[in-house]
């Protein structure tokens, strides 16, 4: 791993996305970009579109005021912006962490993700934003689309850090969990006790697939088990987690569409919701 991506947006989960980026830094000898994205919403300077009976000369006055605010609010959103990149950068640097940067950007989230994670390994991203810090239940609006469109593996850190020794990785055998396994076992946090769990019935091959994946992780120096369970996976996955101590979920993304899912759910968002831990989410492509 070379180059880590952490999303800050000035949420109580920003702090959260440092400590848990400069955790996988250290570990991996990474380098860090900070990012901040500015929305066409927070630096638009268009004049807003009134209509009424109001008379020309009142509503011309009223536009240029409205326009001139708009302009003032897009010059504060940039200052808010580097200010908060500055405490980012502060924080991961006086964690231990000697290649940080950080950037400023505009635009939509997903295009600037797609567009700097060419020559980067991992994406960082809190689990709620700013408009969701007090709904437990609600998960922040661009989440789901990073972790959809992102091509390279995404951390969705918890409300706060605590030191990872234990990691549950949820296996089904399928192409998302081997290349977790494959990329666990690169990542150097041999210290992390791992255990693999395998949920309900499972297609035929999975089981090969179970012990080439153990013998994968135990060759790079992990401490291994493994566990096979009845149940839906939401359930099974949260109770452990909740009951066990586990500090790290480990997982596929989104195997189904938007509309398969809109009908039958989704073990990801599920899991994500109800996990207190930080999970991190492969695609199989």
């Amino acid at each position: 791993m070379t180059k880590l991506i952490a999303l800050v947006d000035g949420s109580i989960y920003s702090q959260s996305v440092c400590d848990h980026a400069a955790w996988i830094a250290r570990a991996t000898r990474s380098s860090v970009d900070v990012v901040h994205i500015l929305g066409r919403r927070d630096v638009s300077s268009q004049p807003t579109n009134l209509s009424g009976s109001i008379g020309l000369g009142a509503r011309t006055a009223l536009l240029e005021e409205l326009a001139e605010l708009d302009g003032q609010r897009a010059k504060l959103a940039q200052k808010r912006g580097r200010a908060i990149l500055e405490d980012a950068k502060a924080r991961i640097s006086d964690a231990g962490v000697e290649d940080v940067s950080s950037k400023l950007r505009h635009g939509e989230i997903v295009e600037t993700i797609q567009e700097l994670e060419n020559d980067a390994d991992l994406v960082v991203i809190g689990k709620r934003g700013e408009a969701a810090d007090f709904d437990k239940l609600h998960l922040g609006s661009n989440l789901e689309r990073v972790v959809r469109s992102s091509r390279k593996p995404v951390l969705v850190a918890s409300r706060a850090f605590a030191p990872v020794s234990k990691c549950l990785i949820a296996f089904d055998g399928g192409t998302s969990a081997m290349k977790a396994i494959e990329q666990v076992a690169r990542s150097a946090l041999t210290d992390i006790e791992c255990e693999l769990l395998t949920v309900g019935t499972q297609p035929a091959g999975s089981m090969q697939r179970l012990e080439e994946a153990v013998t994968m992780l135990r060759d790079a120096g992990y401490r291994v088990e493994t566990r096979i369970q009845d149940g839906q996976a939401e359930t099974v996955i949260a109770q452990k987690v909740e009951t066990e101590g586990f500090d790290l979920l480990v997982m596929g993304a989104y195997g189904h569409s938007r509309i398969r899912q809109f009908i039958i759910g989704s073990t990801t968002t599920e899991m994500i919701r109800s996990c207190k831990i930080p999970v991190l989410l492969f695609h199989g492509a």
